[in-house]
């Protein structure tokens, strides 16, 4: 259970882990390699992501064709045997991270070719959330099928040795349901044979089916001609359980859940004890024979009843593996307390670090990014029309699906008026849009104490925005609550499913996807699970969220970057301190646009780059820029430019403002990556110069932040998530940026003690230190107290400090925060800028320096200037028992 308490630390749960990213070269040979890298770090588990089989080229494996087989593109099932060998021999636990909702909508999937071969008589049709009162459609076509036809890109293809019969369009066979092979054959003797074998036509039988008719053709020599005329191929397609449509229709409503806005990802009905165990077998037989130890579950919020499929899983693999979900928490959000986990993947933490490292006094940032971009003055209006445009738009199938089955509903119920007045329309919408968090629980059995009070909240504040929708509304939250007759329940009861399964990916997209592009006052917060808007933040506000996360969910994953962050953790630690020199950055700014007026191009929809635009490029590059970025390499700013550009392609498409993905405004993405590109010309030596001089600072006090966070993830309550690269600096952008392979080989922990002046090498150090100690302490760090620590004198507010205590044993942690000054002076570590700042510790138990310096012990007052001369960090513990 999340609140669970026990202090029985099994191997299986990690005091650490190592998040590695197969396929794009990694392979499990390759992380054999890297198996004495992770030990020298100190990480108890590797964390990999999904391994099992997917679709041709999967770059993230979260496409996958087949749950039971090891992906041969990395090294199939002996390549995994000689991995899992390889971590249990030097010590090592393994968590896969496996993907419940969804599978590939590929033809490679031969669950889903069957569906769409035998449409409803498919053995696997129930596996698929598919609404089988319509055909299965296939979102694929560029035009319309005549059309495509008459140019030779579709046709009927006989597959020769095999006796099957596809319809072949544009390289893809899509299968044809055998009971229609007699119709595609121009020979009337071979559709008459073909007819009175047709009623053996059925899965269970498709061998010897596919026998016969391979058979009739051998008897038939070359008289195979197939029909070929464009309104006869139009009549045997409208006799399969498939059709294809125009991939623009998918928003409309296609004939299966979709994950997300991705139409080649179908969802998978584990709810169904059939389908789960189809799904989990290699899985549970992996974890059976010890070589998996912990689970890893992908969009637990797609799931049609998240807590009974967590509660099967947990009965099936025992108490004793490791299971964590990838849910992100909104504010205040907790985990149901019901669910059998141990928490979530660490989203909020990266949420409680925002509001530590950024200055969320200042109102200078936000005055220029008003100028900049004078439509955002109202950013929680703009995020209501991005929820507005996701739910019309990119989501319309499944809110028009939701509308008419409210409707249907309201009829069956006698509120005829109801049904046909439009406003329940408009009320579904507005209650889709309306979630300040990503779903509810409810099942047949109901709702919990905590989702009816959510509910109640949502309704309440919808009614208050919506006066002329009272009556909607209301009916809607009888729905969502269960509050109807029995007539219309078991529609009220897939209502309240198909509604908790879209308001994720509405908050999501619209959120991660759209606001966070269009929103950039300060992209550091742009990340996910965080919060751009909000002002709430400080040393009191993360101690609260530490102590809570202590005792709601102790085992946790404590991540600072993940291959789905927005950008590097690094990258944000450097960003964050914008907030605290805002003018300079504002002028620096201006004087860039200034310099680059020239290369603004003036289309029909406006200037590109807008303001707006060249806000984001200029601080998205801020953040980007590596360590040892130098103008004059011009090898180095080719490979920059390059990933630049293309992040900025994503960024403006995800924006969805004057391009998107399905309908790219080509001039304006032109002009934008023109400019960008001119900005990292080597010729330019004007910008890039000037842009290195003012970075230097920021650059500087970014080191520092990222110190701070690190050590802060590796001593909170919590279990620490390395992600792949992470143990040197990360200033990778979004995906698919943040997935290539690190140069591991720089990345080794130092032997010695480096300095700040070596960055890299003194976070790699950190890491490997900290993590041997909480090996050697590790129910000091799973279970010890967390107590905010008392700081006075002249900086008291530029230090966060806390306590861990357990069964006599102690560490106190103190890093810096919003230090930009000092930093940029080089003061940080001198004892005038600490003055009399220090740490008031209860107790007066001597304490020595985590690390072997400072000096001998500590007292009840810790000066900061004391603990700080080597490092901006330090981590003090009491004398080993």
């Amino acid at each position: 259970m999340v609140s669970a308490r026990s202090e029985n630390l099994g191997l299986t749960t990690p005091s650490s882990t190592y998040r590695l990213q197969f396929r794009n070269g990694m392979t499990f040979d390759r992380a054999i390699g890297l198996i004495p890298h992770i030990k020298s770090l100190g990480a108890s588990h590797l964390y990999a992501s999904p391994i099992f089989s997917a679709v041709s080229g999967s770059t993230h494996g979260y496409d996958v064709i087949d749950p039971n087989e090891m992906d041969p593109a990395i090294g199939g099932m002996e390549g995994f045997v000689r991995l899992s060998d390889a971590l249990l021999g030097a010590g090592l636990c393994l968590i896969l991270d496996i993907v419940p909702n969804h599978m590939a909508a590929s033809l490679e999937n031969r669950w889903w070719a069957s569906v769409v071969k035998w449409g409803r008589a498919s053995p696997y049709a129930a596996f698929f959330d598919n609404d089988w009162d319509q055909k299965l459609t296939l979102p694929v076509l560029t035009g319309s099928i005549e059309r495509e036809i008459s140019e030779g890109h579709g046709g009927i293809v006989l597959g020769g040795s095999t006796g099957t019969v596809s319809f072949d369009y544009r390289g893809t066979h899509y299968p044809l349901n055998p009971a229609t092979y007699s119709s595609v054959f121009k020979s009337e003797e071979i559709r008459h044979l073909l007819k009175t074998i047709s009623a053996m036509a059925n899965p269970e039988d498709e061998v010897a089916f596919h026998d016969a008719t391979r058979n009739i053709l051998a008897t038939h020599g070359s008289d195979h001609a197939l029909v070929s005329d464009i309104e006869d191929i139009c009549r045997v397609l409208d006799f399969q359980p498939w059709k294809l449509i125009h991939w623009r229709e998918a928003a409309n409503g296609l004939s299966y859940r979709q994950f997300f806005e991705v139409t080649g990802l179908v969802g998978l009905r584990v709810e169904d004890a059939t389908v789960f165990d189809a799904a989990h077998q290699l899985t549970l037989d992996l974890v059976r024979k010890g070589r998996v130890h912990g689970l890893r579950i992908d969009h637990v919020d797609g799931l049609a009843d998240a807590a009974a499929y967590l509660q099967h899983l947990r009965d099936k693999v025992g108490q004793d593996i490791y299971i964590v979900v990838e849910k992100i928490l909104e504010g205040d959000e907790t985990l149901p307390p019901d669910w059998p986990v141990a928490g979530t993947t660490g989203y909020e933490f990266i949420a409680a670090l925002a509001g530590v490292f950024t200055d969320h006094e200042s109102q200078t940032l936000d005055k220029a990014w008003a100028e900049a971009a004078p439509g955002f003055s109202e950013p929680e209006q703009e995020l209501q029309k991005a929820k507005r445009l996701l739910a019309d738009v990119n989501f319309r199938g499944e809110t028009s699906a939701l509308e008419n089955l409210a409707a249907r509903i309201a009829l069956a119920d006698g509120r005829e008026s109801l049904a046909t007045d439009g406003k329940l329309s408009e009320a579904v919408r507005e209650l889709i849009t309306g979630f300040p968090v990503y779903r509810t629980y409810g099942t047949e059995a109901g709702l919990s104490e905590t989702d009816r009070h959510l509910l109640d909240q949502v309704f309440e504040t919808l009614e208050a925005r919506n006066p002329h929708l009272c009556d909607a509304l209301s009916f809607l939250h009888n729905i969502s609550s269960g509050k109807v007759s029995e007539t219309p329940r078991p529609d009220a009861i897939r209502f309240r499913t198909r509604l908790q399964q879209l308001t994720g990916p509405v908050l999501a997209k619209s959120l991660e996807d759209t606001f966070f592009y269009r929103h950039n006052r300060l992209v550091a917060l742009n990340e996910v699970g965080g919060d751009p808007i909000g002002r709430e933040g400080g040393v009191t506000r993360f101690h609260a969220s530490m102590q809570e996360r202590l005792h709601t969910q102790p085992f946790a994953l404590t991540t600072t970057s993940t291959h789905d962050t927005k950008r590097g953790e690094d990258a944000r630690a450097r960003l964050y301190t914008l907030s605290e020199a805002p003018e300079n950055w504002i002028a620096a700014v201006r004087r860039w646009r200034g310099l680059h007026q020239l290369l603004v191009t003036l289309l029909p929809d406006g200037p590109a780059p807008g303001p707006a635009d060249e806000w984001l490029i200029y601080q998205a590059l801020a953040g980007f820029m590596p360590l040892d970025f130098d103008p004059s390499k011009e090898i180095q700013l080719a490979e920059i430019r390059e990933r630049f550009l293309s992040y900025l392609e994503k960024a403006l498409r995800e924006a969805k403002l004057r391009t998107n993905w399905s309908d790219i405004n080509e001039p304006y993405e032109a002009a934008v990556k023109s400019y960008a590109g001119h900005l990292l010309s080597p010729s330019n030596h004007a910008f890039l110069d000037d842009f290195r001089t003012v970075l230097a600072p920021y650059v500087a006090a970014g080191i520092v932040n990222s110190l701070a966070q690190t050590l802060l993830k590796l001593t909170v309550p919590g279990v620490p998530d390395i992600y792949q690269g992470c143990e040197g600096f990360d200033f990778s952008l979004v995906d698919p940026d943040n997935r290539r392979i690190p140069d591991f080989v720089a990345l080794a922990p130092s032997e010695g003690k480096p300095s700040i002046n070596a960055p890299v090498a003194l976070k790699s150090w950190l890491i490997a230190q900290t993590l041997k100690l909480r090996t050697r302490h590790r129910e000091l760090f799973t279970f010890g107290e967390y107590i905010p620590i008392d700081v006075r004198g002249l900086r008291s507010g530029k230090i966060l400090a806390f306590e861990r205590r357990h069964a006599g044993t102690s560490a106190i942690v103190a890093v810096p925060r919003l230090i930009f000054d000092a930093v940029a002076g080089g003061k940080h570590l001198s004892r005038d800028y600490w003055g009399d700042t220090s740490l008031t510790i209860p107790g007066g138990v001597p304490y020595r320096d985590a690390f072997g310096d400072g000096g001998g012990s500590f007292g009840r007052d810790v000066p900061v200037a004391r603990i700080f001369s080597q490092r901006p960090f330090a981590l003090l513990m009491t004398p080993d028992q």
